[in-house]
Parts: structure tokens; sequence; C-alpha cells
């Protein structure tokens, strides 16, 4: 299906407003946008559309996907507090 790039443009500034938003936003709802914008420059890196990996928004995506990543490794329960075994 393809994705139109009107579509990219507000999946991105919808992320990045979620992001940068001076309130702190719940922290799953940053990994879901940092999820989307690191999908997106993976496509539009493919597209072959420049893209700058040392972007800050993009590196600080990034980070916090690690973060999420060993935290969710170290963890005993899913986010609903129901055990994982």
């Amino acid at each position: 299906m393809p994705v139109s790039p009107r579509r990219n443009v507000l999946l991105l500034v919808a992320s990045l407003a979620a992001i940068s938003s001076p309130v702190r936003a719940d922290e799953r709802v940053k990994l879901n946008a940092c999820q989307a914008l690191v999908d997106q420059a993976a496509q539009s890196q493919n597209a072959g559309t420049a893209t700058r990996p040392d972007d800050p928004q993009l590196l600080r995506c990034r980070q916090i996907i690690r973060e999420w990543t060993l935290r969710d490794s170290r963890m005993s329960v899913d986010e609903h507090g129901r055990p994982l075994r």
C-alpha cells in the first residue's frame, strides 16, 4: 500500500510534537512517536530521499528506543502489570 507524502509529513509533525512537547508526555506515547519517526526515516532512506542520520531528534529517538528495549528485557510484567510467563 503506497503511503502518501502528506501522511508522512503529518506523521512526522505529530511525532516531533509528542517528543518536544513541554508537557511531559506519557513514556509509552514517546516510544510510539519515536518508533514512527525512526520508521519514517528508514522508509525515506530506502526511497532514496536524503535524510540526515545525525539529526538530533532521530538520535534522541534511537536512544529512547534503546532504553525501552533494555527496560523491557529486565521486566517480568507487561505494560498492564500481567506476568509475561
